[in-house]
């Protein structure tokens, strides 16, 4: 005999889900409303792409930190106060982004964003797992994907055309930003459950171990959809700066269109995803990613800005494939009580080969110009992401 749902718990699940996504899209957001304003901040404080990279980079070594130390946190006390512990931070990032700019502050702001976005990518990927029913744990991981990379992509966008009209575009967007956080701490608080603590939590660095029978699996999705990873990184980072200084355009909607263009097509590489057996779908993504590296790489030795935009959307689509088939095969195929774990762990192998590459095109840049530092990292993910096909093939 099944159970049906009443109306009402249908109800309270329904929130709980909207509430739950909203803050993990809200939290995700933030983290990319800096992306195209890099231009506006290194023009008032006279920085380098070195400087943009590094910025970058120590986003990702605050989410690979909160990974670390409080992976498996959610697991121990619950979703939700872990999720309002991340929009917290969120919150306190924007904060730091509304006072008067200094490099300082602005990796401060930085690493505090990264740490809330390391407590939302394994927490907010687990709790929305858990709000959907066993039958639906496909649109609940497309869902947990399509949130984190949403967000990613409103902030990029929405912060490139605020910043291209108002007349503060170094204050707007933050303020904006700060009243989403706020709305998101709320829903949390009023619809998601409650849980009761079973385990003392452990805020001391957490071996994020992963369960032997998806170990092969999970490092072949680590490196499929990590170098997805790596080349958004790096046009997150310098795209903004790549199109005034190498095209010459100064608009910082466009800036924000190239990286919007990344984020929405990797939500709607989910989409595809989801049309197929995830371990067809590596390959297919690995495919995609050799296509978009050669794309980036063409793009780089043009003179104006559309194989950029075609670059990007292209890389987009192909490591969405590559995020939602290693969340089904990782995440998604282990117990419940170990969602929270390898959910850190996944991510925080992703956003491990974010941030290495961004320092390492950023040094290269400096040495040789950015155009070609663009060509060798593109060579680079492309042997790569080739590489790591083949293997998905022949297994």
């Amino acid at each position: 005999m099944s159970f049906t749902p009443s109306p009402a718990a249908r109800g309270r699940a329904a929130r709980a889900i909207a509430a739950a996504t909203f803050a993990f899209t809200v939290t995700m957001l933030g983290t990319t409303v800096p992306t195209p304003l890099y231009t506006l901040y290194a023009a008032e404080l006279n920085f380098s792409p070195l400087t943009v990279t590094v910025l970058f980079a120590v986003y990702a070594v605050g989410v690979v930190t909160a990974l670390l130390l409080f992976g498996k946190l959610s697991d121990q006390i619950g979703r939700r106060p872990v999720l309002l512990a991340a929009v917290t931070l969120a919150f306190a990032s924007a904060v730091l982004f509304l006072l008067p700019p200094s490099i300082p502050l602005l990796l401060a702001a930085r690493v505090v964003s990264g740490l809330g976005a390391g407590l939302m990518s394994g927490a907010g990927t687990a709790a929305v797992l858990d709000l959907f029913p066993p039958d639906r744990r496909g649109a609940a991981g497309s869902l947990a994907v399509i949130a984190n990379t949403g967000g990613l992509a409103i902030g990029t966008l929405g912060a490139g055309l605020i910043a291209e009209f108002a007349s503060e575009p170094l204050f707007t967007p933050f303020a904006v930003h700060l009243t989403l956080c706020a709305l998101a701490f709320v829903g949390l608080f009023a619809w998601t459950p409650s849980h009761v603590i079973t385990h003392r939590p452990s805020f001391r660095p957490q071996r994020l171990r992963v369960p032997r029978e998806v170990r092969g699996d999970f490092i072949r999705a680590v490196l499929a959809a990590g170098s997805g990873f790596a080349v958004t990184g790096v046009l997150t980072a310098v795209s903004a700066l790549f199109l005034s200084r190498e095209l010459g355009v100064e608009n910082h909607a466009l800036a924000g269109l190239v990286v919007f263009l990344t984020f929405a097509g990797m939500a709607a590489g989910q989409l595809i995803a989801g049309c197929m057996r995830p371990r067809r779908a590596l390959p297919i993504g690995c495919s995609g990613l050799v296509v978009a590296a050669g794309l980036l790489a063409l793009a780089l030795t043009g003179t104006n800005a559309i194989p950029l935009l075609i670059a990007a959307a292209v890389l987009g689509a192909s490591g969405g494939i590559c995020m939602n088939a290693g969340l089904a095969t990782t995440v998604g195929s282990v117990a419940p009580e170990h969602r929270g774990e390898v959910s850190s762990s996944f991510f925080a192998g992703l956003y491990t080969m974010l941030a290495l590459p961004a320092i390492g095109v950023g040094l290269l840049t400096n040495a040789i110009g950015l155009r070609p530092a663009g060509i060798i990292f593109a060579a680079a993910v492309a042997v790569l992401s080739a590489g790591v096909g083949v293997t998905a093939v022949r297994r």
